[in-house]
This record gives structure tokens, C-alpha cells and sequence, in this order.
């Protein structure tokens, strides 16, 4: 009896072990297995006219073609046709892509809309593009190949946009997804595609990252960092608080004094044009760090994305970092003053009066209004390289937000050429801007200030708020071609954009690369 029971036992435990060798196996195989899957991201346009159901791009009706017609067979059978941005995923219908999304792209004949001032078609494209990834991201699918779908530049920059997520600080990272074009010959506009969404995503990163990650001088040390491959073509000077005072940039350094992290102002030359004398494109991006709004302290709620507050900065340094990829024959100049806001003993009070570059004199009744102190200075400063044209961009006031949310950049120039330039620049990338007056009526409202030559928020500071800041920078710019792009309301994305996910948007990188290639075109 006692022998039959441990025999019993001997065999139980047999069994047991073999059954948790075999489920570690059977485990570690699916996890290879995982790791190893390929997926495929493919377009269906809708048919136009009274005839119902979809057509195929060139690219899925070839993969169609390839399983004998299973494709457009389970479309049918599945379900209503897609409609612009919806999806299905099958499995198992190729051995080489155990997934693969379907995405619609709406008519075939979108294009150019002037009422929406957006190339409809590529906008579709990059919807598409971002939603399948994203979809097969969340089933951890690693590699990604994805239909050009006619425009292979739209469908990697939608990819890649899509794919981003900021998970840097999280023990719980997305799965890195990988994406190669498929079923086009078009790899030149792919890769153009990845590099502009790089550039974006850069800025992104830069702006969603915390305050005490991204100091001014972490700010200037990874813009530094990612020119480092072209540094034949770059020159970079991290300018200290010490050569700041040199040039007298009272403006700047009152904003600064109130933090213990130390101001830089960024200096970037990007020599691209084989014409060394060419004059220079100037693009200046505010810098703040972190904007607790000073002495004048914002509320509590949201403060914390004030992180983003240095998105001018942002956008132009990876602008440049992009037109370096891109090797665009142009000579860019990028200026970035780099500095907190932050109340303490030293900080700036309201009622002061701080002296620019150019020896202006301005009262500070408000110190939440400092990202047009920091870029007075530097577009004084910037004037001394004679530059073609010059564009700043800040986050610059909530009531630029007020006036056209989420949908638009605020543009305010005193160049008709350059809003055209800009303006098809941004028809081309979606990511649009919008005209905004820049009347004299708004430049009394500045220079009637009480103790100096320039108040710093305007005789009346709840009115047309973002077009007085427009005229408050007008006073230190004397070149025949500039414009001012508040960027507030296009900071962030909820939802709005579908191609970018929740958080800080990088906008509008894209259109300013646009925006130098086109002018690199045009000599």
C-alpha cells in the first residue's frame, strides 16, 4: 500500500512538472512569436457617386490580389464600408503579416479645400496612417508596414506622428514600433515624411517633458546633442548670463533674475546655402522653461502645463534640427532666450521699469506677461544679421487661444510676401495659420504707459490681448519682412488633431520646415 501511494505521488509531481515545462515553453514560444510579428497598415478609399462600397489602393488591391481576393471578400462580409478613418483588422490572412488594418481615406477626390485651407487628400492620408499604427501598436505588434496610399510623404509623417507617445518617465513604456513603406517606389518622400514627423516629435518631447528635466541649459545641451551629427553645417552658442549683460538685455534678464536656474541664450547658425552670403533666414522662439507667471502668479489649475511655455523655442530649435536633416540648401539663424519665470525676492515686480536692447524703456505691470520681454531682446538682437526675413514663435497669450483655439496659428506680419509664404506652407501640412490685424489702433494701446516708452500689457490689458503683444514686439522690429506667430491655442491636443495623441503638440514644426524649403527653393 505504501509503495502504490508513493509511486501515486511520483507520478503526480511527474506530470505537474511537466505540465509548467511545458506552459514555459508554450509561453516563451508565443512571446517569440510576438516579438517576431510583422503588421500591415493598408488604405481603402470610398467609391464615389451612387455606387456603395470601397476602392482599394494600389498597394491593398496588390495584397488582395496576392490571397486570391480574401481581402476585399472580408470587407464585404464585415460590416458597413469604412467610412473616413475607421478601421477593421483581420488576422491570418497572410503568413507574413499575422495583422493587418484596413483604413479609410475618404474620396479620392479630396484635395485642396479652400474653405478649410488644408490639403484635404494628405490630411486624410495621415489620419489613416496614424490610426492603423496606433492600432496595431496596441497589439504589440513591433514592425509596421504601411501603404503610401498615393502620398508617401503624408503616410509617414501620419505613421510616426501617430506612433508617439511620451512615456519616457513611466515604468510602463508602448511598444517601440518600427514602419517601412510598402507597395511603393516612393522611398525618397517616405524618408522626407519620417524626417519632418522627427522634427515634430522632437518638439514634443521638449515640451512634454517636466520643468526639472527640461532647465534652460538641459534645453540648450539636447538641441546641442541632436546637431551633433551635422555639426559641418552647424554652429552653436550656449550664451551665458555673463555675455546677456554684455549686450545689455534688460528685458531678458528681468524676466530670468527671479529663478535660481541660470538664463542661456541659444544661439544656432545652420549654413545650408552653397551661397555663404545669402542672407539668413531668422526664426526667434521664446524659451520659458517654466512660467509660473512671476510675481503676478497664474493660478494653481493647469500651471503645470506651463512646462510647454518654451514651445516657440522648441519648434524652431527642431525646425532647424529638421532642415539640417534635410540638408535644405538655406542659411537658417535660430535664436532661443532660455529662462524660468518664478517669484522670489529678486523676481521683477509689477509697476518696475526694465530698459531692452535697443534702450526702450518698459513698465512691467503684469510679470505673466514676460514672453514678450525675452523676445524684445532677442529680436533687437537678431536685427544684426541682416536676415531676409524674420519669424518669431511663442506661446505667446491665452487670448490668442480665445480667438482660434486649437485649429490655427495666429499670424501677425507687416509683409504680405511672407504670409503667402507662410500660408501655402501650411496648406501643405495641415497644421494651418490664420491672418490676424496688426493695426496701429493696438500700438497706442502699448506705447501709452505712464512711467516708460512701452507698458508691457496695454491700456486695456483684457482687450484684443494677443494683437496688443503683437504690437508690443512691432517696437523692436525694424526689418520689411517679419511676422509673429502665437502659437497658445495650438500648444496642446485633446482630441482635435487625430493624428497626434493627448499632450503636448509640437506645433507648428512642420509648417516652418515647409516654410525654409519653400524659401530654399525659391533662392
Amino acid at each position: 500500500m505504501y509503495v502504490q501511494q508513493m509511486t501515486m505521488l511520483i507520478l503526480r509531481k511527474t506530470v505537474a512538472t511537466a505540465a509548467r515545462t511545458k506552459s514555459c515553453r508554450l509561453f516563451s514560444a508565443s512571446q517569440t512569436h510576438l516579438n517576431d510579428r510583422k503588421g500591415l497598415v493598408l488604405g481603402a478609399f470610398e467609391k464615389e457617386g451612387e455606387e456603395a462600397g470601397l476602392h482599394l489602393t494600389e498597394a491593398a488591391a496588390s495584397f488582395d490580389k496576392n490571397i486570391s481576393g480574401k481581402l476585399s471578400e472580408l470587407l464585404e462580409i464585415s460590416g458597413p464600408a469604412l467610412k473616413k478613418g475607421r478601421s477593421r483588422i483581420f488576422y491570418g490572412i497572410h503568413k507574413d503579416y499575422p495583422c493587418v488594418a484596413i483604413v479609410g481615406l475618404g474620396k479620392t477626390s479630396a484635395g485642396v479645400c479652400g474653405s478649410e485651407n488644408w490639403d484635404t487628400g494628405k490630411e486624410n492620408i495621415r489620419q489613416a496612417a496614424s490610426v492603423g499604427c496606433r492600432l496595431l501598436q496596441d497589439l504589440e505588434v513591433n514592425h509596421v508596414e504601411v501603404d503610401g496610399c498615393g502620398d508617401a510623404q503624408s503616410a509617414a509623417e501620419g505613421a510616426a506622428l501617430g506612433l508617439f507617445q511620451y512615456d519616457e518617465l513611466k515604468s510602463k513604456k508602448k511598444t517601440k514600433v518600427t514602419t517601412q513603406l510598402h507597395g511603393s517606389s516612393d522611398s525618397i518622400g517616405w524618408q522626407k515624411g519620417v524626417k519632418y514627423a522627427d522634427g515634430q516629435n522632437l518638439a514634443r518631447l521638449l515640451m512634454e517633458a517636466p520643468a526639472n528635466h527640461i532647465t534652460p541649459t538641459a534645453f540648450a545641451n539636447t538641441i546641442e546633442e541632436k546637431l551633433t551629427m551635422h555639426s559641418e553645417r552647424v554652429t552653436i552658442n550656449k550664451r551665458s548670463q555673463a555675455w546677456i549683460e554684455q549686450q545689455q538685455m534688460g528685458a531678458f534678464l528681468s524676466v530670468s533674475r527671479g529663478s535660481e536656474e541660470p538664463p542661456v541664450f541659444l544661439e544656432l547658425h545652420y549654413s545650408g546655402s552653397p551661397d555663404s552670403k545669402q542672407a539668413p533666414l531668422l526664426l526667434v522662439g521664446k524659451g520659458i522653461t517654466f512660467d509660473s507667471g512671476g510675481i503676478s502668479l497664474k493660478p494653481s489649475p493647469s500651471m503645470d502645463a506651463m512646462r510647454a511655455d518654451m514651445g516657440g523655442a522648441a519648434t524652431v530649435c527642431a525646425s532647424i534640427v529638421t532642415a539640417a536633416a534635410l540638408k535644405l540648401p538655406v542659411n537658417i539663424i535660430g535664436l532661443a532666450p532660455l529662462c524660468e519665470n518664478m517669484p522670489s525676492g529678486k523676481a521683477t515686480k509689477p509697476g518696475d521699469v526694465v530698459t531692452a536692447r535697443n534702450g526702450k524703456t518698459i513698465q512691467v505691470d503684469n510679470t505673466d506677461a514676460e514672453g514678450r520681454l525675452v523676445l524684445a531682446d532677442a529680436l533687437c538682437y537678431g536685427h544684426t544679421f541682416n536676415p531676409r526675413a524674420i519669424v518669431n514663435v511663442a506661446t505667446l497669450t491665452g487670448a490668442m487661444d480665445v480667438a482660434l483655439g486649437s485649429a490655427a496659428t495666429g499670424v501677425f506680419t507687416n509683409s504680405d510676401w511672407l504670409w503667402e509664404q507662410l500660408h501655402k506652407a501650411s496648406v501643405v501640412t495641415g497644421d494651418r495659420v490664420w491672418r490676424m490685424p496688426l493695426f496701429q489702433h493696438y500700438t497706442r494701446q502699448v506705447t501709452d504707459s505712464q512711467l516708460a516708452d512701452l507698458n508691457n500689457i496695454g491700456k486695456y490689458s483684457r482687450s484684443g490681448g494677443a494683437c496688443t503683444a503683437a504690437a508690443f514686439l512691432r517696437e523692436f522690429v525694424s526689418a520689411p519682412h517679419w511676422a509673429h506667430l502665437d502659437i497658445a491655442g495650438v500648444m496642446s491636443n485633446k482630441d482635435e488633431v487625430p493624428y497626434l495623441r493627448k499632450g503636448m503638440s509640437g506645433r507648428p514644426t512642420r509648417t516652418l520646415v515647409e516654410f525654409a524649403a519653400g524659401l530654399a527653393n525659391s533662392g
